[in-house]
């Protein structure tokens, strides 16, 4: 690997000459401006403003603009007089752990290779010293004109370095969070706990880029005049109301599907807490501990069942005799008209109610004689 920087890690009094490599490098596919019309590259020249004409890179140099407009020209030279200890040196400030740098502070990463043979042996004690102390090294450390902050690691058996911005960088994320007042319920928290545990561990190296693979194969089906675009199926955009349960419940489930475990639904995964849902739309309970009981049958009263049978046809009356007599034999029924007659026995009731049907056929068998046969059952009952 080409490196873009010479110098040495000053560490205490011990130096260590160091090449720096850069260790990432960019697969995005870059694309060309082009002329509609023929195709024809756009290009970019660097033309002054004064004259019009094209400057080539030999001509061009460094100005800083002023506020009110004017540059003033900076030269190479000028840079180099600047008292920059870090010009050549990686200088190392201090040892902390490592939970101790924001990765917001992240920035570009490099391998720092030892530079020669005398370089090998302060090569390694710095780097075993890092392995020891599990800490990381806190530099300086200047680059393409500026100082920077860097941050030295170990990665398999080489110190690595990452750029880090300096703390008045980050900007503090006023604005960012929501302004609204939020509870979380335990049972939504036992679904997302269940979730992140069936998604589990995934090994970062099987991780591909697919957009940059579906970019190729489009650019090589054009290539072969084979390409027939596809219409994009575009999903409606957010700000519904969903049921965030049922979502976190169909997630847990989709998960195991494709890591081809079975089960049960997610209330099985998040069983303990549970029991209360969301907060926009309610959840349906198991079993049967929210479904409504029927209503229990209403005992046979004697004045009720005695007014609705009168309205009756004379079929229905019939009926309510029979249902009369069986409450007789039994009990249990509470019918006005037979009060005093229970009380001595239940088959004086049901004579009493015999006799009294008879005497009521005789008058009339329709409903109109079941009408006057109501009547003097309420008379011998007072």
């Amino acid at each position: 690997m080409r490196s873009i920087w010479n110098g040495a890690i000053s560490f205490g009094l011990v130096s260590i000459p160091i090449k720096l490599v850069n260790a990432t490098e960019s697969h995005s596919i870059s694309f060309r401006q082009i002329h509609l019309a023929d195709g024809g590259r756009i290009r970019y020249r660097k033309v002054c403003e004064l004259d019009g004409e094209e400057v080539s890179g030999a001509e061009i140099g460094k100005g800083y603009e002023e506020a009110d407009g004017s540059v003033i020209p900076i030269t190479d030279e000028d840079l180099a007089q600047l008292p920059l200890a870090t010009a050549k040196t990686i200088e190392i400030m201090s040892f902390v752990p490592a939970e101790e740098i924001d990765p917001l502070q992240m920035d570009a990463a490099y391998y720092l290779a030892a530079n020669g043979a005398t370089a090998a042996k302060p090569y390694t004690l710095l780097r075993e010293a890092l392995k020891r102390s599990r800490k990381v090294a806190i530099a300086k450390f200047a680059l393409r004109g500026r100082e920077r902050l860097g941050m030295l690691r170990v990665v398999d058996d080489v110190i690595a370095m990452h750029g880090l911005l300096w703390p008045d960088e980050i900007r503090a994320p006023e604005g960012v969070a929501p302004d609204v007042d939020v509870t979380v319920r335990d049972a939504e928290l036992d679904l997302a706990d269940a979730l992140m545990a069936t998604l589990g561990e995934v090994e970062l190296a099987s991780l591909h880029d697919d957009y940059r693979d579906a970019v190729e194969a489009m650019i090589a089906a054009k290539a072969g005049g084979a390409f027939e675009p596809a219409e994009a199926t575009v999903e409606p955009a957010g700000g519904q109301v969903i049921d965030l349960m049922a979502a976190l419940e169909k997630s847990v489930r989709a998960a195991k599907a494709s890591r081809g475990e079975g089960g049960g639904g997610a209330e099985d995964d998040a069983e303990a807490g549970a029991g209360a849902g969301a907060e926009v739309t309610p959840m349906r309970r198991r079993g049967g501990a929210g479904r409504k009981t029927s209503a229990a049958p209403k005992a046979v009263g004697g004045k009720k069942s005695t007014a609705a049978s009168a309205k009756k046809t004379a079929a229905a009356a019939k009926t309510t005799s029979k249902k009369k007599s069986t409450t007789a034999k039994s009990g249990t029924a509470k019918s006005t008209s037979a009060k005093s007659t229970t009380a001595k026995s239940g088959t004086t009731k049901s004579t009493a109610s015999k006799s009294t049907s008879a005497a009521s056929a005789k008058k009339a068998g329709t409903a109109a004689g079941a009408k006057k046969a109501a009547a003097p059952r309420k008379r011998a009952s007072a």
